[in-house]
């Protein structure tokens, strides 16, 4: 399988905490990767996604823009090029914190996609 993330539209996290962001999926198990599911997710300008725990852990990788992550309670600056494991049963959050879209690569088991 062979994609392109500019043809695929963006659905809109529709968390009533969350702000301005927006998921694409990228492959899933649809796409013949059977246990885990990698999206990218696109916070616009003060923009947030909800802040949650879950019990599975997932991978993050920041393609482009400003943004702060919050895990247990720690605010982290992250910026293009910053990746972060994020563990299960942890509080975590991102946060656009820059003046053009915050984009980042997260993977998830599939049991994680919503």
């Amino acid at each position: 399988m062979i994609g392109n993330i500019n043809m695929i539209v963006g659905n809109k996290i529709t968390n009533s905490e969350a702000k301005n962001a927006f998921m694409k999926v990228l492959v899933s198990p649809e796409n013949g990767w059977n246990d885990y599911v990698m999206r990218v997710i696109e916070v616009r300008e003060s923009g947030y996604t909800p802040k949650h725990c879950h019990p599975w852990p997932h991978i993050n990788y920041v393609i482009e823009g400003k943004g702060e992550l919050l895990i247990d309670n720690q605010i982290n600056v992250v910026e293009s090029g910053s990746y972060a494991f994020v563990p299960s049963d942890t509080l975590h959050q991102f946060r656009n914190i820059g003046q053009s879209v915050f984009k980042f690569i997260c993977i998830v088991p599939k049991e994680g996609h919503r």
